[in-house]
């Protein structure tokens, strides 16, 4: 992972070097998920659009401090850590978990600063106004791990190895009491245009919930649906990246 030597932000990594005056789009992970899981979809926006991802406390380098497994406190830190970096033109982008977070970071962003996002893209999740009644950081770690197992995403060397799994579950269950226990306020909106990147064959976010997203803005959602399941993602890189750029 290359992080830029005068990158002093813990809660940023960069991974490709971007044009001058380049739009920033910053890349918020799912649940067990790290910042390096954008580091292709970073590549292949560069350098038209200069791509950082977050990094959640309890992982990898930060893997020594504790976990927030609330939404509300992930979004507020990463708000937090993030509104005198981004200066600039932004957007963001969530994958599963990482949705509702740049969701609600960007509405911090408005509500609180003079500048929120150009766009929320909102990747392989609901709109935030339907709920759900997953329990899954209530399971033993076996359940666990066939849920990490149906979804895909993890590789299958730190499923079978005791120790990385030591070190992963941990994570993942937290940033699944995090989304499991979300709940947007009655009304919350943005302000700014959603797109919604869905997989046809998601198990847990079908293409009609994803659709939602549509009164979860004031400014209108499309939807663009892709060959996949939760993590589809992995296979069409660069499509999304072409309609992140597009939009951009």
């Amino acid at each position: 992972m290359t992080v830029p030597e005068n990158n002093q932000n813990p809660w940023t990594r960069d991974f490709t070097a971007a044009a001058q005056g380049a739009p920033r789009l910053v890349c918020f992970p799912h649940a067990g998920g790290s910042a390096a899981y954008f580091r292709p979809l970073a590549q292949a926006v560069a350098p038209g659009v200069r791509a950082s991802a977050v990094q959640y406390p309890g992982r990898q380098d930060r893997r020594h401090e504790p976990f927030l497994d609330s939404v509300p406190a992930l979004a507020e830190a990463a708000f937090e850590a993030l509104r005198q970096e981004l200066t600039g033109p932004f957007a963001f982008f969530g994958h599963s978990l990482g949705a509702v977070v740049a969701f609600e970071v960007a509405r911090r962003f408005e509500q609180l600063t003079a500048q929120g996002p150009t766009r929320l893209f909102a990747s392989a999740r609901r709109a935030p106004s339907v709920a759900g009644e997953e329990q899954v950081h209530l399971l033993d770690d076996t359940g666990l791990l066939t849920e990490l197992e149906r979804l895909g995403g993890t590789e299958s060397a730190v499923l079978a190895d005791a120790d990385l799994r030591a070190l992963v579950l941990p994570v993942v269950r937290a940033d699944y009491r995090a989304v499991e226990s979300y709940r947007a306020a009655p009304g919350a909106r943005v302000t700014c245009p959603v797109t919604v990147f869905v997989g046809d064959a998601d198990p847990v976010t079908p293409v009609s919930d994803a659709a939602a997203w549509e009164g979860d803005t004031t400014k209108g959602a499309d939807v663009q649906v892709f060959q996949g399941g939760h993590f589809y993602l992995d296979r069409h890189t660069a499509a999304v990246a072409s309609a992140i750029a597009a939009a951009m």
